[in-house]
């Protein structure tokens, strides 16, 4: 049976170059007036026990190309989960020996998640009674979601993957969701939404998630360098977010993103802008020493330097948004490769990892929702 390869499906990216036997050679295609490209999603059909080896041919112009090494591909053929397996890395290709025990098999770079998904995961909020409003369109006309939870005071907004190939962090948004819509007694949760209101938007980037793009939206921008003033026509995204964080104000934003790199849970605070005030630099202190607390997997000396961004440090969300409203600000990166904290030699780094983080991040949250 002859081998076939597709990525015409949601988030797919993956473009045939030719089959050779049993070598399968895939170029990554680039975002859309974007020069980014990283993410891969496709299927190949009818190479039941046929050891193959997948070439993706670009690898070594991609916008990451530090992250491959040590890097395992994420594959799935039945079942839910998404298990990794080993690649190799020549400084051009990036290889995928493998063998489909199954007559379809897939591959991403992380597990995949897609607009079906997100829809049932708001719907079901909103069932449990919590607001789900469209906030604004994309570029594309597709609706920015944010789902609210609690009445407390304090005004705590989530952004879930602004960079559209970083699919753990809408794993991350679910894991969060999750945890603030049971039905479930939770004292811990309870307690955070009785002093807060949480907004999460679990996918800010719709437009290139649907894509497959890696970083930029349709438009070709990086909407993690636009939260100064952004364009509401080719940012549309960041603008309608901030318009409703204008009207609510926000006291804490946390910003959930991937890091191609570096094989650990981290977070990148505002206390790195010389101008953070001293009272949003202890709000930043505090939250890491609550997630130490929360979390077997974060840790804090391995991290981003106080120069990460260089001059468009001021225009990504974490900085701008603690600016704008004098609040605390904070980035949490996960890995794509596995966590050296909590390695997992079958899945890696995964879904469940990153649901499990939100879960911890509710209870660090609820640790320092008194002194925001």
């Amino acid at each position: 049976m002859s081998l076939t390869i597709s990525s015409g499906f949601d988030g797919g990216n993956g473009e045939l170059v030719g089959v050779d036997g049993d070598v399968v050679n895939i170029r990554i295609r680039p975002d859309h007036a974007g020069p980014w490209f990283q993410w891969f999603h496709f299927a190949i059909h009818g190479a039941q026990g046929r050891p193959l080896k997948v070439r993706l041919v670009n690898a070594g112009q991609s916008a990451y190309p530090d992250g491959w090494p040590g890097y395992r591909a994420c594959v799935r053929e039945t079942g839910d989960d998404w298990v990794r397996t080993d690649t190799s890395f020549d400084g051009e290709v990036l290889e995928i020996p493998y063998t489909p025990q199954t007559d379809l098999a897939w591959f991403a770079y992380f597990a995949p998640y897609n607009q079906p998904r997100l829809k049932a995961l708001l719907d079901e909020a909103a069932r449990l009674g919590h607001p789900v409003r469209k906030l604004g369109w994309s570029v594309q006309g597709r609706p920015i979601w944010c789902a609210t939870f609690g009445t407390g005071p304090k005004q705590i907004w989530i952004l879930c993957r602004q960079h559209a190939g970083e699919t753990m962090a809408s794993w991350w948004a679910e894991g969060a969701i999750e945890r603030l819509a049971t039905r479930t007694p939770d004292p811990v949760a309870e307690r955070l939404l009785s002093k807060a209101t949480i907004h999460i938007v679990p996918c800010v980037n719709i437009d290139g998630a649907a894509h497959g793009h890696l970083r930029g939206n349709v438009a070709g921008l990086d909407l993690n360098r636009q939260w100064v003033s952004p364009d509401p026509k080719t940012a549309p995204e960041v603008a309608a977010i901030l318009a409703d964080m204008d009207r609510t104000g926000v006291a804490l934003s946390l910003d959930v993103h991937g890091d191609e790199t570096l094989p650990h849970v981290f977070v990148d605070g505002s206390d790195a802008d010389p101008a953070s005030s001293a009272k949003q630099n202890a709000g930043v202190e505090a939250f890491k020493a609550a997630l130490l607390a929360a979390s077997p997997v974060f840790q804090t000396k391995v991290g981003y330097p106080v120069t990460y961004g260089g001059p468009e440090a001021p225009g990504m969300a974490t900085r701008a948004i603690a600016a704008r409203y004098g609040a605390v600000g904070l980035t949490l990166e996960m890995p794509f490769k596995d966590s050296l904290e909590a390695p997992d030699p079958i899945l890696g780094w995964s879904s469940h990892a990153s649901r499990q983080l939100a879960k911890d991040t509710i209870t660090a949250l609820d640790a320092i929702v008194d002194g925001l």
